[in-house]
């Protein structure tokens, strides 16, 4: 049986797929700052659901995940849904701050971390990292967060390099959606192409299993990610481009 760990389990894409697996009876080790949910789901399937409070901002970060894994009984395949959201457009320094934390430091001390589990004991395995869209251009009222995206991209594209040239047997999935309808989002607006986060997560599932290199969810937003790389850096920085529909 596979031995599935989520880190950012307690809401949205993560909650979803973490009831989707345990509901099929997948071994899961759930991991977030708020256990609430978490806990909910262990009295709900207390026969494959382990769990911890974990802070990936934190230095201890890694040794809890190694504790959950523990738990867990082992880990083949490593699922990181971390991440926070914030529409920023006066640039607050802290609020700039906190977003790079999360996404981009935080992500990398826990894929570091996943793949030297697999490194280190010689087990092979995959890592799946939710990224964005957004990090396909920088976006001008998502400055911290697109970066940040961008950044996810190419430290997975890195681990990549470098499984390869230690023959490290991981497998690398980078998941791509648009806008998913979690408590990330304002609750009061609308945005375009907006997703719900189970129809998300069963994309991402069915990712997992086909282990992809890459999944943009869904086709629309492959289109318009195709079109974004397609514009001239000149162009797209006099474009506005709009958050929402409202």
């Amino acid at each position: 049986m596979k031995r599935i760990i989520i880190m950012g389990a307690s809401s949205g894409i993560g909650l979803e797929l973490a009831e989707m697996l345990a509901s099929r009876g997948v071994r899961v080790g759930l991991a977030a700052r708020h256990t609430e949910r978490l806990h909910a789901l262990k009295g709900k399937y207390p026969e494959v659901v382990e769990y911890m409070s974990i802070d990936i901002t934190h230095r201890d970060a890694p040794a809890k995940l190694n504790e959950l894994i523990d738990k867990t009984g082992g880990m083949d395949i490593y699922v990181h849904v971390s991440g926070i959201l914030r529409d920023n457009a006066d640039l607050n320094p802290q609020t700039e701050a906190e977003v790079v934390n999360t996404n981009a430091s935080g992500f990398a001390r826990m894929l570091s971390a996943a793949y030297g589990y697999f490194r280190d004991n010689s087990r092979a395995g995959q890592i799946v990292a939710v990224s964005s869209v957004a990090g396909t251009k920088g976006i001008g009222r998502l400055a911290a967060y697109s970066a940040s995206k961008a950044f996810d991209t190419g430290y997975m594209v890195a681990l990549e390099q470098l499984a390869n040239s230690e023959n490290v047997d991981v497998k690398l999935t980078e998941i791509l959606p648009g806008w998913v309808r979690t408590p990330l989002l304002d609750s009061d607006s609308r945005y375009p192409m907006e997703m719900d986060a189970e129809y998300v997560a069963y994309r991402i599932l069915k990712a997992i299993v086909e282990r992809r290199r890459r999944a943009v969810i869904d086709w629309r937003w492959r289109m318009l990610r195709s079109l974004w790389r397609l514009l001239p850096e000149r162009l797209w920085v006099r474009m506005d481009v709009a958050l929402t529909d409202d």
